[in-house]
């Protein structure tokens, strides 16, 4: 199960709950400091892990160009995730594509880390980009 060290984990948890649906499933553990250093997350595919930025421990949300790993998540509709993540400023970097069995895109969430997300087929063409 992956654990993100993201910046902003309050908004982190705010924009993966939004977007792609995901719940909190109990109130995030606050350190002393007032950083969160534990939060669960349930996604309708999976769990994730998140906490705040603890340099002093070597954790750090990915910086601009260096993401080291892609999180494959499942979803109903890859159009409306997509579009969904975009407006919430989500950055495309794979448009919309039907292969391997998958309707599928990539995107960079406000946070630095990658999603790929994958969808049944639906034979359609991708909307246009805009």
């Amino acid at each position: 199960m992956p654990y993100l060290a993201v910046p902003r984990v309050h908004e982190a948890i705010e924009w993966y709950t939004r977007v792609f649906g995901a719940s909190l499933t109990a109130e995030p553990v606050v350190m002393d400091d007032g950083r969160v250093g534990h939060a669960e997350l349930r996604f309708p595919s999976g769990m994730i892990y998140l906490a705040d930025e603890f340099p002093e421990l070597g954790l750090t949300a990915p910086q601009e160009g260096a993401v080291s790993v892609s999180l494959m998540l499942e979803v109903a509709d890859t159009d409306t995730v997509l579009t969904r993540a975009r407006l919430a400023g989500g950055s495309v970097e794979r448009w919309i594509n039907e292969a391997h069995g998958h309707r599928n895109a990539t995107l960079l969430d406000p946070f630095g880390h990658r999603w790929m997300l994958v969808g049944p087929l639906t034979g359609k063409l991708p909307p246009p980009r805009e």
